[in-house]
């Protein structure tokens, strides 16, 4: 009896502590939406008394926000695209390699996920600085690309170690190159891994904000700083509506992430089966 009261009250613990959790993280983002859509001209107490769009039409009237939005775009989608291609590289190389310095190798790939972002941005300023790389948009991709490729190399090898090896095994032996084996066999069984490194190396792009602070330039910056400068010059729910846009491009991706992968595959069977 004693036992069975303890399970009950565990399992009420645990549904407590995940409905807190799920309110920890949608309450800001619900405040957030509706300061979006305050029709007023200044913060003030929720719900607002009228709704409108005027937030959203300041969001593209102001240059700023405009070249932050399009720089961050073409940084993902060239971040993401590079990363996607060396990390899938990285990891197949790492995948049946037995060599000294192995484990050291990929801890140098995946590093960037638990060294400090202000450390790695300081310390790219510095590098490219003294490499005399002093264009912004350049300075930024090198960053992007560096804090983007640990998802891409993880998402690969985690895909490569759930494949079948028989079956590159059993088209070498039918008479396949190595390189055909690749094509045919190796390269779909990891397209999962592969597409969904590259959209969670896009989402980390365009979300972030240490590493790009401190390589951007007058002319060149990201969305997130632009919004951070914003904020320290003069707030106002410009801002708020700016947000909202990357909830949705967020959404987005989480819907593209669905029909090209689809999550029963990638969280059931995931990334560790093909």
């Amino acid at each position: 009896m004693s036992a069975r009261l303890g399970d009950e009250i565990s399992r009420v613990v645990v549904w407590a502590v995940m409905l807190l959790a799920l309110l920890f993280l949608l309450v800001p983002l619900l405040v957030t939406t509706l300061m979006a859509f305050d029709a007023r001209s200044y913060l003030g107490a929720l719900p607002p008394p009228a709704l409108s769009f005027r937030w959203f039409v300041n969001c593209f009237r102001q240059d700023a926000l405009v070249t932050g939005l399009r720089i961050s775009l073409a940084l993902g989608v060239l971040a993401a695209a590079i990363s996607s291609v060396a990390g899938a590289g990285a990891a197949i190389a790492l995948d049946g390699a037995k060599f000294p310095g192995r484990g050291l190798l990929l801890a140098l790939f995946v590093s960037p996920l638990v060294v400090p972002a202000v450390v790695t941005g300081f310390a790219l300023l510095l590098a490219l600085s003294q490499a005399g790389i002093l264009n912004g948009f350049v300075r930024l991709l090198f960053g992007h690309v560096i804090i983007t490729l640990p998802y891409t190399v993880r998402a690969t090898l985690a895909s490569l170690a759930g494949r079948d090896k028989r079956l590159v095994e059993a088209a070498l032996v039918l008479g396949a190159t190595e390189a055909q084996a690749f094509r045919s066999i190796t390269l779909p069984l990891i397209r999962t891994g592969i597409v969904t490194g590259a959209i969670f190396a896009f989402a980390v792009s365009l979300d972030d904000v240490a590493v790009s602070t401190f390589l951007t330039d007058p002319t060149t910056y990201t969305l997130p700083v632009a919004l951070v400068s914003a904020m320290r010059a003069s707030f106002d729910l410009t801002i708020a509506a700016a947000a909202v846009l990357l909830m949705l491009v967020t959404a987005l991706l989480i819907f593209v992430l669905d029909r090209a992968v689809g999550f029963d595959r990638l969280i059931g069977q995931g990334m560790f089966r093909t």
